[in-house]
């Protein structure tokens, strides 16, 4: 402590996790998703982290699994950590040039569609309550406070 005193603050730890955000021309794809337990929604592609393996690698697998797509140039956005009573990092990817390669394979729990937007029609989507990732929600609303930062990352997403 700052008196020189020692005290114990606990945390949780749970494996990080990897977000897509995922271009094919000039369309965004987002993923359509049901589950058991809870409302169908929109959300970027992504899931956890297995043990050992580095943020870029789940990223393309989990992609890959997800969407049977493979893209043709990675880059790393942003890391989050997102809550403080938690160890838990979030990694938010670019997958630019997606096309298909293989079938889904998808976890017994889950279905998704892998549907297409133009940006402006995804920033909506994001934006609506029907869209899950709440950290992305806040990149975009603030984005689209400052035009030069939306448009700057509409460029990084296109590759432009």
């Amino acid at each position: 402590m700052f008196d020189g005193s020692y005290a114990t603050f606990e945390r949780a730890k749970r494996m990080g996790t990897v977000q897509i955000i995922a271009t094919q021309g000039d369309k965004v794809l987002v993923s359509f998703e049901s589950q058991p337990d809870k409302p169908n929604f929109y959300t970027l592609f992504g899931g956890r982290m297995e043990e050992g393996e580095e943020p870029l690698a789940a990223a393309k697998r989990e992609f890959l699994e997800e969407t049977g797509m493979e893209a043709k140039d990675w880059e790393l956005f942003k890391v989050y950590d997102p809550i403080s009573k938690i160890d838990w990092k979030l990694h938010y990817f670019i997958a630019r040039d997606c096309h298909k390669v293989t079938e889904q394979k998808l976890d017994a729990g889950e279905k998704v569609e892998v549907k297409e937007y133009s940006f402006e029609d995804f920033l909506d989507l994001v934006l609506s309550d029907d869209f899950r990732d709440l950290g992305f929600v806040n990149d975009v609303l603030r984005m689209k406070l400052e035009p030069d930062k939306l448009e700057a990352f509409r460029k990084k997403l296109f590759g432009i």
